[in-house]
């Protein structure tokens, strides 16, 4: 029995399964300076591949350390993943 309620993603910090509804999505996009990078999409609407993470520093930092963005997106060159560490931490002094 799936004790989850819709949808079961597995978080690429910690590898943990969770409902999707708990987590961040990740998509590669325009960084601020144009370039590509990893960049929050909580709308989950941006077009293309995704990853989901919990929306804790701690799980980015695991996923920064682990390099688990560029595999996860499948991309070959490791790409910045700054504005989804900004975007955390906006959201963590919101609270």
């Amino acid at each position: 029995m799936n004790p989850y309620v819709g949808p079961v993603r597995t978080c690429v910090g910690c590898r943990q399964r969770a409902a999707k509804s708990e987590l961040l999505r990740v998509v590669v996009g325009p960084g601020s300076d144009g370039r590509p990078a990893v960049v929050p999409d909580p709308a989950s609407t941006a077009p293309g591949r995704g990853a989901h993470l919990h929306p804790t520093v701690e799980c980015y930092e695991l996923a920064v350390r682990r390099r688990a963005f560029s595999r996860a997106l499948r991309v070959k060159e490791g790409l910045p993943a700054v504005p989804v560490g900004e975007h955390l931490t906006t959201r963590a002094t919101d609270q």
